[in-house]
């Protein structure tokens, strides 16, 4: 099986949901690595590893999906530990984050049905308007979902109209694993309980216009068929995106690990997966997803070791600073770094760091080798 799959990875081939699952279950992890390399290369033949100088404020956690894998969100309004932002504290926050060089501010937070539309859609006009080189990488589909809800607008129509107020991207949350079987464990509220909606507001942002992320959390109440039916799937959304006539709507793959301090679902898990098993991850996604462009290391989520490992088994890019993050924290967690360091890394694992966009568009950076990236 892995002579047969060898040999159409490396023509180029796409292998199926059967052979990925073989690599999942039976392949030695280190048989993976030069498989991986292949799709890496021919997507971004150099020796570069790009990244994001982004932080992750979250502007409310006030949220009614009762996600068992969260520790973050709050049900009482009343409870003193819980928050929703205005869009002028955000902005005061955003202007703090661009004073250390952020280019992107990701942004996610509860399911908070107090929040009218508005509010979404001048979060992105007033952040374009008083700092044009931020990115506003902002929502995920359950939020897209909840908008729709209390606007009474479809999701094409949401998309619009933070489309006209500036936005151009999204990332990918609430994907968690795409499987519904796995989604009616892990939450019990209809906007992340189906794959359905969650393609469906990917697809719509898609259509309008807006590049998008795809995620994956593992490493909870999964099995390893549950892994491939999620890559299987995101390699469909992709591929009708091709399709549809444009370069594709996914930018990157990113996957990370179930954190499970302080969360309902801990009780169900035994162990948190562990570095093996986030690079066998990285490298399947690598070979699986042979239509989206990057695959994102992540050293915030499994460490920064690993992540430096991660670049040796598929992964091109190697994600963000995330100087304000709170969902895993909440879980636990705590992970910190600078740009700095982030490039300390890169070049410690022999690659060429390059800063980019959140679009992926590279930055003009003196500091990076830029002879690297043929």
């Amino acid at each position: 099986m892995l002579q047969q799959i060898t040999e159409k990875v490396f023509s180029g081939e796409r292998i199926t949901s059967e052979e990925g699952l073989w690599l999942m279950q039976e392949a030695e992890l280190l048989d993976l690595a030069p498989l991986a390399e292949y799709w890496r290369q021919k997507h971004n033949p150099n020796n570069a590893v790009s990244y994001v100088i982004d932080t992750n404020l979250n502007y409310t956690n006030l949220c009614d999906a009762y996600c068992s894998f969260c520790a973050f969100y709050r049900t009482d309004p009343n409870d003193p530990s819980a928050y929703t932002y205005t869009v002028e504290q955000i902005m005061d926050k955003i202007e703090r984050a661009r004073k250390n060089g952020v280019r992107t501010v990701l942004m996610q937070g509860g399911l908070n049905s107090e929040l009218q539309l508005d509010y979404y859609v001048e979060m992105v006009s007033e952040t374009k308007k008083r700092f044009p080189d931020v990115t506003p990488h902002y929502w995920s589909a359950p939020e897209i979902v909840r908008m729709s809800e209390v606007s009474e607008l479809n999701y094409e129509q949401v998309f619009q109209a933070l489309w006209d107020a500036g936005q151009r991207s999204m990332p990918g949350g609430g994907s968690e694993i795409l499987s519904n079987e796995v989604k009616a464990t892990v939450s019990r509220f209809k906007p992340k309980d189906t794959v359905d909606q969650w393609t469906e507001v990917h697809e719509a942002a898609h259509k309008v216009g807006l590049k998008t992320t795809a995620t994956m959390m593992y490493g909870h109440v999964e099995k390893d068929h549950h892994v491939i039916e999620s890559l299987e799937h995101i390699r469909g959304v992709q591929d009708l995106a091709l399709k549809n006539g444009n370069d594709g709507g996914f930018t990157a793959f990113i996957p990370w690990s179930y954190k499970k301090d302080n969360t309902a679902l801990a009780k169900l898990v035994d162990d948190e997966a562990g570095p093996n098993q986030y690079l066998r991850i990285i490298a399947i996604s690598r070979i699986m997803l042979d239509n989206v462009p990057h695959i994102q290391a992540s050293w915030f989520s499994e460490g920064k070791k690993t992540g430096q490992i991660a670049l040796r088994f598929g992964a091109d890019d190697f994600g963000g600073t995330l100087f304000d993050e709170n969902v895993m924290l909440a879980a636990g967690f705590y992970n910190r770094t600078t740009e700095n360091e982030v490039r300390e890394m890169i070049s410690e694992a022999g690659y060429s760091p390059i800063q980019r966009l959140t679009n992926y568009e590279l930055v003009e950076d003196s500091r990076a080798e830029q002879a690297s990236i043929k």
